[in-house]
């Protein structure tokens, strides 16, 4: 047999490559992808520096390149946590649960939430945070001209294939109170584990300059020096519901 030539062994390895980085896309984009928690909004179910894995399969997977999406195992429903992209504007990606469904009928009174009239019970890591240490209100109570409010709202009947999205830190939340309901087509998937966390506010990072050259290994030493405290190891693996 004869040896193969350069030019075949390169397009051979070219080709495994190829195969490699295509299911690699296939599966970022179609099955499971990791995203990071940037706000309090879902506090304490998520914290700022989580990273979790999402379940892009179960609501059914979109197809890379192309505007089409497989079946649904099933839908999102009530009690899920949910990554959405923001309907605002249709680019930023969102993390909310899910409170109610198509044909739900939402209702706020005084800070309970009704779902067809009946209390939609507290996540087991909700909380509310009212104001900053100063005082100051994070999210505005009341909307512009006095209607629907943070606080008491509805009741509201959400659309047919629409989703009414709040966060857990339901008083630090900018949510569907505010900006509408999520439609399916703008569901992404389920989050279903915390693989990571990172807390930077137990040793804050320096911060990196372009014009200082030894800012990044500063930046990497510090890092190494710090770990285990800046790791949240409690949380590593953590299942979401």
């Amino acid at each position: 047999m004869s040896k193969p030539s350069f030019a075949d062994s390169l397009w051979d390895n070219f080709k495994q490559i190829f195969a490699a980085v295509i299911l690699a896309v296939i599966i970022k984009t179609s099955i499971v992808e990791a995203y990071k928690i940037p706000s309090q909004s879902m506090e304490d179910t998520l914290l700022v520096g989580d990273f979790l894995m999402a379940n892009k399969f179960l609501y059914g997977a979109r197809i890379p390149l192309f505007n089409w999406r497989l079946p649904a195992i099933r839908k999102p429903k009530q009690g899920d946590v949910v990554i959405f992209i923001f309907p605002r504007d249709r680019v930023t990606k969102y993390i909310k649960r899910c409170v109610a469904t198509g044909g739900d009928t939402v209702e706020i009174k005084n800070k309970v939430v009704y779902v067809n009239g009946k209390i939609f019970k507290n996540p087991k890591y909700a909380i509310f945070i009212d104001t900053t240490s100063d005082g100051q209100q994070i999210i505005q109570p009341r909307r512009p001209g006095g209607l629907d409010s943070r606080d008491n709202f509805g009741p509201y009947v959400v659309p047919k294939n629409c989703y009414f999205m709040m966060g857990d830190n339901r008083d630090n939340s900018y949510d569907s109170r505010y900006w509408g309901v999520v439609p399916y087509n703008l569901v992404l998937g389920k989050a279903v584990l915390i693989h990571w966390s990172w807390n930077e506010d137990v040793y804050p990072s320096p911060k990196v300059s372009v014009s200082d050259p030894l800012s990044v290994p500063r930046l990497f030493e510090f890092n190494t020096i710090h770990f285990y405290q800046k790791v949240r190891w409690n949380r590593l693996f953590r299942l979401i519901s």
